[in-house]
């Protein structure tokens, strides 16, 4: 017996998809977005900055190794929905402990399997990222078209899915204490300054200077989130506040956040970065990196002129900014992933620097 369609994706430019429900059943209004990586798809469903997304996958079989406890990069997953052209209900392997079904079940996030999503990463490369609603097969496009005009855009993503009070990842002999502004922090950031001898507190996106510059760090940290970099404005001010007293580094919003400190402007892309395949050029080295990336908005090159802002790396394929840096103040940003979860590896030593500056910082205080 053939399968009954049970769910369709209702673009607001008019386009319909019929297909298959899994995970939750709830009727939602997202932005649809594509991500062009291969595998790493329990690290995107669980990454903040995809709150309020319907992320489509190009990439075709998706849930085949199910889900593992130890890779979230969230406690609780904030993405919109997931549409994939073929759902695997019956992972193979020893790490996983649920089906990725079950997880967005759990946590109320609806899934669609069964549709051309070729077809529907074309439709959003060409003309562009929109608004859609994922609902039952009865819904009518003037329906779906009524309920995406009344459902206002979002402006308060970082503060939905900031820590609402600080907590902290400690490491045994640590060298260095980190104070991380939770814009939608992933977990793998704090794993990996953990692994380079960091405590790290982890504190939420509106903390002021007071209450940072009293946790005596040795460095600030600015995590990626969801949202338009300029909603962000008590972590804007905390930058300006903050240069030039300690090292701080910048990821993907923390990177637009410190651009628009130092008076620079940021745009909304046509379609965004997202995907494990971004060719970054490092204009300090002339290396290129290839790269993780997951962003809706870029900075605008031009407006960095007289900021004080140096640009440091550059996107392959579109020319945009990929990272500053004021090396006076001791601050630097990518908009890409060094954290690379999922993705490769090439540009962890990002961190290394971070480490570097601090340790510089702490020798010269103590000297003096």
């Amino acid at each position: 017996m053939a399968r009954q369609f049970s769910r369709k994706l209702i673009l607001e430019t008019g386009e319909e998809y019929l297909g298959y429900g899994f995970g939750a059943e709830a009727e939602r209004v997202c932005e649809v977005v594509f991500n062009t990586s291969m595998s790493g798809y329990q690290e995107i469903v669980s990454d903040p900055s995809y709150t309020d997304q319907a992320v489509v996958m190009s990439y075709p079989l998706i849930g085949n190794y199910g889900i593992c406890d130890e890779d979230f990069e969230t406690k609780t997953p904030t993405i919109g929905a997931l549409i994939v052209s073929e759902y695997n209900d019956l992972p193979s392997n020893f790490r996983s402990t649920k089906t990725l079904g079950e997880v967005l079940e759990e946590y109320g996030i609806p899934g669609i399997e069964g549709l051309d999503t070729r077809e529907i990463v074309r439709t959003v490369r060409e003309g562009g990222s929109r608004r859609a609603l994922i609902c039952g097969v009865s819904r009518t496009y003037e329906e779906a078209k009524k309920i995406i005009e009344k459902t206002p855009v979002p402006h308060d993503a970082v503060s939905r899915v900031s820590c609402k009070k600080r907590w902290y990842s400690r490491t045994p002999d640590h060298i260095l204490n980190v104070v991380a502004l939770d814009c939608g922090i992933k977990l793998n950031i704090v794993r990996m300054l953990n692994a380079r001898g960091c405590n790290v507190t982890v504190v939420p996106h509106d903390a002021d200077a007071q209450s940072v510059w009293e946790m005596k760090p040795d460095g600030l940290f600015l995590s990626n989130g969801p949202g338009d970099p300029e909603d962000a404005q008590s972590a804007i001010q905390l930058i300006r506040d903050m240069r030039g007293k300690l090292p701080i580094f910048g990821i993907c919003l923390g990177h637009q956040i410190i651009s628009l400190a130092y008076g620079g402007k940021t745009y909304k892309l046509k379609f965004g970065h997202r995907g494990g395949n971004h060719p970054v050029k490092n204009l300090q080295t002339g290396r290129v990196e290839i790269t993780s990336q997951n962003h809706s908005y870029a900075v605008d090159e031009k407006s960095l002129a007289g900021t004080g802002l140096e640009l440091t790396h550059v996107n392959l394929l579109d020319g945009t900014v990929e990272g500053v840096e004021c090396r006076a103040d001791r601050i630097f940003s990518v908009q890409y992933h060094p954290e690379s979860a999922p993705g490769p590896q090439d540009s962890r030593y990002l961190f290394d620097k971070f480490i570097s500056y601090m340790t510089e910082g702490k020798k010269n205080a103590q000297e003096n």
